[in-house]
């Protein structure tokens, strides 16, 4: 074992340490009393209901994180790359369609092993309590799109790339760059007309009360609003949410119809206020550029890596190859990729204060969004009392209670 597998395999090991050091301080943050904000909505029963939920997703995780730990240094340490590399050789189909084949497997594998994990989830978990919505037809179906899509999608683009690397030289990284950066552009229009309405049924919101209330709202803040769609979102989950996608024409804002079903007008008006928020103040955007920047980073340093001796070594590759060049880097920069999403969670929980500030001031109904967000809690059975450490290295969004408080100092 070289130092390559000495760093690789030491950061997927202590990553794994402090996700499970957080999830048991987690952990013992329960037993606390429902804080006096919640009272009127959160009897002693649904508040247990609550806890054991908690209790129940993170022994789960754990027994995924052991097992997928064990499935990778199995397979790494028992040649499985090297054996997978010289079958897949021996083909004989060229350079670009062995690795499309190579990685293909490699990901149809992870999705094969990752199967009955989430089915048992959906279907045992979920359903306990309370959540699950999702026939076996449903799951079953779903894999296949998904499956389908990755095939018709990805299966191009990597070709693209691997091209790029194996015939460009040092222009590849920044020809891949600016191939992908176009592409997430486009993915921003053919999501939420094309590739959305595959998986749900979105209707247009229908005439009332509601549809003038948004309407009139994003007048008020010149927020130029034509598609407000509801989703079927009981179709799998009894949980609740709304969501902002896409750009230009293309942009939506989507809400749950179990959220329609629980909530009020205002309650409504002050989640569509946070969404549009986002908008307003430029994070979509941001969020794009940054993670393009991100992109560009990691291609550029993949350049360097992609045909570095010492990381075949560490995976007892005698034969060097772009396609398994891009996996031994990806599991290299794994350790970097693990500060860079601390500091990206961050600056999300930050745009997450700001929209709630811009909701409030330009709603003047501060209480509604409080009471939204309440609701919200109780109804997905969501964690009151999280640990800091678990915050900082899990939570895109703050927690509810200091999110509440904040709104209430507006």
């Amino acid at each position: 074992m070289n130092l390559i597998a000495i760093i690789i395999l030491s950061a997927i090991i202590i990553e794994f340490i402090l996700h499970f050091i957080a999830d048991v301080l987690n952990l013992k943050m329960l037993g606390k009393s429902i804080p006096d904000s919640f009272k009127e909505i959160y009897d002693e029963t649904k508040y247990l209901k609550a806890q054991e939920y908690l209790k129940a997703n993170t022994i789960f995780g754990w027994f995924i994180g052991f097992f997928n730990l064990f499935i990778i240094i199995v397979f790494w340490f028992s040649k499985g790359f090297v054996i997978l590399d010289n079958a897949v050789r021996s083909l004989n189909f060229g350079v670009i369609p062995t690795g499309v084949i190579y990685m293909g497997i490699l990901l149809i594998s992870k999705e094969v092993i990752s199967t009955p994990f989430d089915a048992y989830h959906t279907f045992v978990i979920e359903e306990q309590y309370g959540f699950n919505k999702t026939t076996l037809s449903t799951f079953v179906f779903d894999r296949i799109k998904g499956l389908f899509l990755s095939i018709l999608i990805g299966a191009p683009i990597l070709s693209l790339i691997l091209l790029f690397f194996e015939y460009t030289g040092q222009n590849a990284w920044w020809y891949s760059w600016i191939f992908i950066s176009i592409f997430i552009f486009i993915l921003q229009i053919i999501v939420p007309t094309f590739i959305m309405p595959i998986f749900n049924k979105f209707e247009p919101i229908s005439e009332g009360e509601l549809k003038e209330a948004i309407m009139s709202y994003a007048k008020s803040i010149n927020f130029p609003l034509s598609n407000i769609f509801i989703m079927d979102g009981s179709k799998r989950s009894s949980k609740s949410n709304a969501f902002f996608t896409g750009f230009g024409n293309h942009k939506r804002i989507v809400l749950f119809d179990t959220l329609v079903a629980k909530h009020t007008v205002n309650e409504l008006v002050a989640i569509l206020a946070h969404e549009m928020a986002h908008y307003k103040k430029k994070h979509v955007l941001k969020n794009l550029l940054l993670a393009i920047l991100q992109i560009g980073i990691i291609l550029f340093l993949l350049s360097f890596f992609i045909s570095y001796d010492k990381l075949f070594q560490a995976f007892y590759m005698e034969q060097k190859s772009i396609y398994a060049g891009l996996i031994f880097f990806s599991m290299l920069y794994s350790p970097i990729d693990f500060f860079i999403s601390i500091f990206i969670q961050i600056y999300s929980r930050k745009n997450e204060y700001e929209a709630d500030n811009f909701a409030v001031i330009t709603t003047k109904n501060g209480k509604a969004l409080i009471e939204a967000f309440k609701k919200l809690s109780v109804d997905n059975l969501s964690n009151l009392f999280p640990h800091p450490l678990y915050v900082f290295l899990n939570y895109t969004h703050p927690p509810i209670l200091a999110r509440i408080n904040a709104i209430s100092t507006i």
